[in-house]
């Protein structure tokens, strides 16, 4: 089927849905969803033209992994966006089974994607090859195929081209797996976009002191951020070590320098961005005000994933909110972009509210949707607990030094649980969606992302300690 078509049929499926999707009372009130169908990895994040342009791999005919197309969303401010017709779709030779991830730049006042062609045989035979698509204007795009196969020594994973210009270089690194099922990410540069030279692996399973490291390393995303090289990745296939690696899939960076001329990249110890259940594929941009800006995937494909509710109202997934990343000593700090601050209304506060061992609520904040800052922490108490809409809870042990998040998980409503250390927790800052939860600790030094799908009539929040816990906090409606 030829392109026009396949968009076609896609605007179909939306217009048939729109009003089941539409009425679903999951629906979030101030994220990135699919009209309708299955949202996941953040494609072509780029400020274009004074335009932020946020593609997204994107199954409008049904709520799983199928055949992918690009959608899109541009926005001027961050908050508030539009769906933009089809960027992508699948329907060349080299991309028969699906559009896949990828990245955006800009060259000589072009936009530029660069994405993976996904092609199956019939008898399941995997093949992979990175394409590359033009447009004047940011919405229209010309496809130019394949501007690199697969390389030896590797399998048909290779995927995800993440590209950038450092002084008159274009360089790409794209995630793979190699022979041996080990994975790695690889580096290409170039001069002219279509030409691509080869450098092979600069690091991977096995490689830079790791160890073994996962069977696949998808979506990665290599930047300068505070002069340290930042290496994001999603590795497939680590086993959980204590409180760590507990969704089927991880995402994280390595904090490290890139050696342009080996090349080579040595870097730190593997962190993962995100302490939640719904975290994956993130990408990054920087935007004209200098900012290091990330999206990411608020999904997982694990065996839950079709258990969600929304699922009955034909659609699933989006993604997280707009977050600026800084850099302190080795770590990566994630904070909600200042954008979203206009959205605020309604503001409540309390201040030096008391709890203890009888459970509190306060009488003005509630709701199923909103923003809560709590600082001025002080806790004489080993515990505390913050539970939102029945559904889902913050936990505090300072005598374990650990912080959780429970909720009830999609399949039988059994509570799952994530954890992660941390040495005193000063703020909290919520963003609370009908389905979603991101909590930032510590002005983002940790974050919890996750969805979760309370009773809908259920708008409470209430808090609970071992012994003394105080706190100011402040509330807004989100508009």
């Amino acid at each position: 089927m030829n392109q026009q078509d396949l968009i076609e049929k896609a605007n179909q499926e939306v217009e048939r849905n729109r009003e089941k999707v539409e009425s679903d009372p999951y629906r979030l009130k101030f994220h990135l969803m699919p009209p309708v169908g299955l949202l996941n990895d953040p494609n072509g994040f780029i400020q274009y033209k004074g335009v932020y342009h946020l593609f997204y791999q994107w199954n409008p005919f049904e709520t799983a992994h199928g055949s992918k197309f690009w959608g899109h969303y541009t926005s001027k401010d961050l908050v508030n966006w539009e769906h933009e017709p089809i960027a992508l779709a699948p329907s060349e030779w080299f991309e028969k089974n699906g559009c896949y991830s990828g990245s955006a730049i800009e060259h000589d006042g072009k936009m530029v994607l660069f994405y993976t062609g996904n092609v199956k045989s019939e008898e399941g035979e995997r093949e992979t090859y990175q394409c590359m698509a033009v447009s004047s204007d940011g919405f229209t795009f010309e496809k130019m195929g394949p501007v690199i196969h697969l390389p030896e020594g590797y399998t048909a994973h290779f995927r995800d081209p993440k590209v950038w210009k450092r002084e008159d270089t274009w360089y790409m690194v794209l995630g793979a797996q190699d022979l041996n099922e080990q994975g790695k990410v690889v580096l290409y540069s170039s001069q002219n976009l279509t030409d691509w030279e080869f450098h092979g692996d600069i690091t991977g399973s096995d490689l830079n002191g790791l160890g073994p490291f996962g069977y696949m390393w998808e979506c990665p995303d290599l930047f300068e951020l505070d002069g340290k090289d930042i290496l994001l990745v999603s590795p497939q296939g680590l086993e959980p070590e204590g409180d760590l690696y507990h969704n089927l899939f991880q995402a994280g960076y390595f904090v490290g320098e890139l050696d342009y001329e080996k090349p080579s990249y040595q870097h730190g110890a593997f962190a993962e961005l995100d302490r939640g259940f719904d975290f994956y594929a993130p990408q990054t941009t920087i935007d004209e005000k200098g900012r290091r800006l990330l999206f990411a995937w608020m999904g997982m494909t694990d065996d839950y994933e079709k258990y969600q509710p929304t699922i009955e109202n034909g659609w699933i997934h989006a993604m997280t909110l707009p977050r600026v990343l800084s850099i302190k000593g080795e770590k990566v700090i994630q904070q909600p972009v200042e954008e979203l601050k206009p959205l605020r209304k309604n503001e409540v506060a309390y201040e030096n509210v008391q709890v203890n061992t009888e459970i509190v609520t306060l009488d003005k904040i509630h709701g199923k949707t909103m923003e809560m800052l709590i600082d001025g922490m002080s806790y004489h108490s080993d515990s505390f607990e913050i539970t939102f809409r029945g559904a889902a809870s913050f936990f505090y042990s300072a005598k374990d030094n650990k912080m959780s998040l429970h909720r009830k998980n999609f399949k039988d409503g059994r509570v799952e649980s994530r954890h992660c250390q941390i040495y005193g927790i000063k703020k909290l800052h919520v963003f609370l969606d009908t389905s979603s939860i991101e909590i930032f600790v510590n002005d983002g030094e940790e974050v919890f992302t996750a969805r979760f799908y309370p009773s809908t009539k259920n708008e409470s929040i209430s808090f609970k300690a071992e012994r003394n816990l105080q706190f100011n906090i402040k509330k807004w409606d989100l508009a």
